[in-house]
C-alpha cells in the first residue's frame, strides 16, 4: 500500500449534509428496518443512503474540507436516523463521534486521517473505537486491556479479542484500544484497516435489540499496524476527562433513542385512528382515556427532546456547565423513551407484541439505551455524591 507524505496531505471534497432530506431518509430507512431486524443483517443499503445524503461526514472539520457540524445538528441527524432504523443510526453515530473528536482535538496521524477522508468522499467509510473485552468489560470502569501490541521493526502486531464492536463487518477503520508488551507498559489506539491479515469478525451478535447493528466480536491475531498509525500512545492511568466528548456521546445517543420512541408514538397514533371496535363504533382515538395516554407520551418525549436540544446548543456555544449536565439528560431522556414505548404497549396489548407490527421492535431497540456509557448507576452515584459534597457538613464526614 502506498502511503502519502504527511506534509503533502490534501483535503478531499466532502458533500454538505442534506438536513432538508432527513424526513425522506427516515422514511427510506424505516421501510427496510424490519427486514434487517428479522435477518440480523448488516444494513449496508441504509448506510449508503446516509452517506449519499452527506450525513455520515457531517462532523468532519472545515479545515479538512468537511461541513463542521456541531452537536446540535448531530442530535437532529441521529434522532431522524433513530426514527427510521436505530441500527443504522448507531453505526453512523460511531463514525460521526470519531470525526467530531478529531475536529475538536486532532490526534490521528495526518496522513492516516487524510487517507480515511479520501475513502469517505466516495463511499460510506465507517470507523469505530473498539474498547470492550470479555474480561475487562468497559474500560470506563477501570483496568488495562488484554489486547496486546508487540513491536516488530516498523510495525506493531496486535493480538486479542474485542466484543460488542458495533458495525464490525462494515468498518473501514478500527481504533483498537490495546496495551504494549513493553516494560513499562503503554496504552493507546491502533488504527486497524479493513481486511488486514489476521483480522477476523466473529458473528456472535444475537441480541434482542439493534440486531442489524452487527455488534460482533473482532479477533486480532498478529494484525500489523504501522508505527505511524497509532493514536495517543502513552502511560496507563486515568485519562484527562473529555467532558465535551462525553456530552456528544450522551446527548447524541439519547437523541437516537428518542427517535425510536417517536417512531413508536407515530405507529400508536395510527393504530388508534384505525382501530374501530364494533362495540364502540368509532376509532379508539376518540376516547378520552387514549387521548390522555397519548398526551402523557407526547409530553414526556417533548420535554426530553427540548432538554437534549437545548443542552446540545449550549455545548456548541461553549457553555462549561452544559457537558456536566449531559449525563442527567441522558438518564431522563432514555427513561422517557423507554417509558413511552412501554405505555404504547400497554395501550395496544397483543397488537403491540405481534411481530407483524413494528411496536415490539421499537420496544426491543429502545431497551438498548440503558447499556450505553454512562450507565444509570454511574450517573446516579456521581450526582448523589456531588449533591452530598455540596452540603456544609460534608467536610466533617471525612476521616
Amino acid at each position: 500500500m502506498t502511503r502519502r507524505d504527511p506534509a503533502a496531505v490534501e483535503t478531499p471534497a466532502l458533500p454538505a449534509p442534506r438536513l432538508d432530506r432527513l424526513a425522506d431518509v427516515t422514511r427510506a430507512l424505516a421501510a427496510r428496518a424490519d427486514a434487517h431486524d428479522r435477518a440480523g443483517s448488516f444494513p449496508a443499503d441504509g448506510l449508503a443512503l446516509v452517506h449519499a445524503s452527506g450525513l455520515l461526514t457531517a462532523t468532519v472539520a472545515t479545515r479538512h474540507g468537511g461541513p463542521g457540524a456541531g452537536l446540535a445538528d448531530t442530535v437532529r441527524i441521529l434522532r431522524a436516523l433513530g426514527t427510521g432504523d436505530p441500527s443504522v443510526a448507531l453505526i453512523s453515530a460511531m463514525t460521526l463521534f470519531v470525526h467530531a473528536a478529531e475536529a475538536r482535538t486532532p490526534s490521528w496521524p495526518a496522513a492516516a486521517y487524510a487517507d480515511f477522508l479520501d475513502a469517505a468522499a466516495t463511499r460510506p467509510a465507517l470507523v469505530n473505537t473498539l474498547r470492550v473485552e470479555p474480561e475487562l468489560g468497559s474500560p470506563v470502569r477501570g483496568g488495562l486491556p488484554a489486547t496486546t501490541a508487540r513491536r516488530a521493526g516498523d510495525h506493531w502486531e496486535l493480538t486479542g479479542r474485542k466484543i460488542y464492536s458495533t458495525g464490525a463487518v462494515g468498518l473501514d477503520r478500527m481504533l483498537v484500544h490495546a496495551r504494549t508488551d513493553e516494560d513499562p507498559v503503554r496504552v493507546g489506539s491502533f488504527l486497524v484497516r479493513r481486511n488486514s491479515p489476521g483480522l477476523t469478525v466473529d458473528p456472535t451478535w444475537d441480541h434482542v435489540g439493534l440486531r442489524a447493528s452487527r455488534s460482533d466480536d473482532v479477533l486480532l491475531d498478529g494484525v500489523r499496524v504501522p508505527v505511524d498509525e497509532v493514536v495517543a500512545l502513552g502511560a496507563p492511568g486515568p485519562a484527562t476527562p473529555d467532558a465535551v466528548g462525553g456530552a456528544w456521546g450522551a446527548l447524541g445517543l439519547t437523541a437516537l433513542y428518542l427517535g425510536v420512541a417517536e417512531a413508536a408514538r407515530d405507529w400508536l397514533v395510527g393504530f388508534l385512528h384505525e382501530r374501530v371496535p364494533t362495540g364502540l363504533g368509532a376509532p379508539l382515538a376518540t376516547l378520552p382515556r387514549f387521548q390522555s395516554a397519548v398526551g402523557e407520551i407526547e409530553t414526556a418525549l417533548t420535554g426530553a427532546a427540548v432538554l437534549v436540544d437545548a443542552l446540545a446548543a449550549r455545548v456548541d456555544a461553549g457553555d462549561p456547565d452544559a457537558p456536566r449536565q449531559a449525563g442527567a439528560a441522558k438518564l431522563l431522556g432514555t427513561r422517557a423513551a423507554i417509558g413511552a414505548v412501554e405505555q404504547a404497549l400497554q395501550l395496544t396489548g397483543n397488537h403491540g407484541l405481534t411481530r407483524a407490527n413494528p411496536l415490539q421492535r421499537h420496544y426491543r431497540d429502545v431497551l438498548c439505551s440503558r447499556i450505553h456509557t454512562p450507565q444509570d448507576d454511574f450517573l446516579l452515584t456521581a450526582a448523589g455524591r456531588a449533591a452530598l459534597d455540596r452540603h456544609p457538613l460534608a467536610a466533617k464526614d471525612t476521616p
